[in-house]
């Protein structure tokens, strides 16, 4: 929008733009996506040998059903002048060129339920989606993506073109509100944002389904390319954007802070030997002669009180440092959670005074300690 420019004797003389103005970013909070820029990387920065489900860098799942073998890694190989400096690259290392009715292929984030409200879905006032995204293959052909709305059973898909071999394009796709089925307002997953990277005849063999409706699995990824078809064939993705609407405004940067703090909602790490072996995680004491408590308070709440411990276990993984000597120990137990706070504690490998209290230290430079309340 253009706002006219008077001068000092009242005459109109042009218009001042968005861009004149220097204010490339409007509003505030509108990406709906946690890391978009693919900064974070909690669980690491490369994996290899990859044939099953699962989180790699924050909020993105990898999720492969016999869809060949990869390796995904942060990369910093993003598109020029973008202001990004990471995108997620995953390869194929084991191809999958026939794929049977059920095998997919799929880059997603969960969003829960009560991050949606604003898109008013279910109601007459239901409002438009826009999300966009810089993506780069060796593979051109059709790819597929995919709202799944998981609280109704209801989906719709849209249809882009990588036209141009190991070059960054960015696409933008608007995807009409749905006046049916509300999200639940909770924090359970209710919209799959789903990005498909190949599929079986089960996905496949009907037609295109491109408005909401309820999920016939036959019309969710027609004519979608097989990325598992041969060894070497990447996907890249970076810069992506969900939002209100239907425009796709300039990327939302935030800070790496507030993009650390919005992923540890949903995984934190309390320590990792890899980036600091003997790191001091925190304080325990000896409940008893021959248990320890570990109270861990976490930076950021969680979303649930049913999460999970991510920990390694291995010989002298752990040490406690307390007056006159010091407990090795393997591994860790989890209990008393709340979303703020739980206890990890062990009661089988160590001894001591009851009561002392000691200083927890990573032993090993495999050693890893993570608090999991994934969608």
């Amino acid at each position: 929008m253009a706002i006219s420019k008077i001068d000092s004797d009242g005459i109109v003389s042009g218009g001042i733009t968005a861009d004149s103005l220097n204010i490339g970013q409007i509003g505030g909070r509108r990406n709906l996506i946690i890391n978009g820029a693919m900064q974070v990387a909690q669980r690491g920065t490369s994996w290899t040998g990859l044939t099953t489900i699962g989180y790699r860098l924050d909020r993105f799942e990898f999720y492969l059903g016999s869809f060949g073998t990869w390796t995904a890694t942060q990369s910093t190989d993003v598109p020029t002048g973008s202001g990004f400096a990471n995108s997620f690259k995953i390869e194929c290392t084991t191809a999958n060129a026939s794929l049977a009715s059920g095998n997919v292929g799929i880059i997603r984030q969960p969003i829960e339920g009560q991050n949606l409200q604003q898109l008013a879905k279910g109601t007459a006032s239901a409002k438009n989606i826009t999300v966009s995204f810089w993506v780069k293959s060796n593979k051109t052909g059709t790819y597929i993506f995919e709202l799944y709305d998981g609280d109704n059973t209801r989906q719709v898909s849209a249809s882009y073109s990588v036209s141009s071999s190991n070059t960054w394009e960015k696409k933008e796709i608007t995807i009409d509100g749905d006046t049916t089925g509300a999200f639940d307002n909770d924090n359970v997953a209710s919209l799959y944002v789903q990005w498909w990277l190949g599929a079986g005849s089960s996905f496949t063999s009907g037609t295109l389904n491109t408005s909401w409706a309820s999920n016939v699995d036959a019309n969710r990824v027609v004519g979608q390319v097989n990325l598992a078809d041969t060894v070497g064939n990447t996907f890249q993705i970076t810069g992506v954007q969900l939002e209100v609407g239907s425009v796709a405004t300039p990327f939302e940067h935030r800070s790496f802070g507030e993009e650390l703090a919005l992923c540890q909602r949903y995984y934190e790490v309390i320590g990792n030997g890899a980036d600091d072996t003997f790191a001091s995680i925190g304080s325990a004491f000896y409940y008893t002669s021959s248990s320890m408590l570990f109270p861990l308070r976490f930076a950021v709440t969680k979303r649930t009180k049913t999460y999970t411990l991510d920990a390694t276990s291995g010989a002298t993984y752990y040490s406690g440092y307390r007056a006159g000597g010091m407990d090795d120990f393997n591994s860790f137990s989890i209990t008393r959670r709340r979303p703020q706070c739980c206890t990890l504690y062990n009661d089988t490998e160590i001894s001591g005074t009851q009561g002392d209290g000691f200083e927890i230290t990573l032993n090993s430079g495999s050693a890893f300690v993570a608090i999991d309340d994934e969608l």
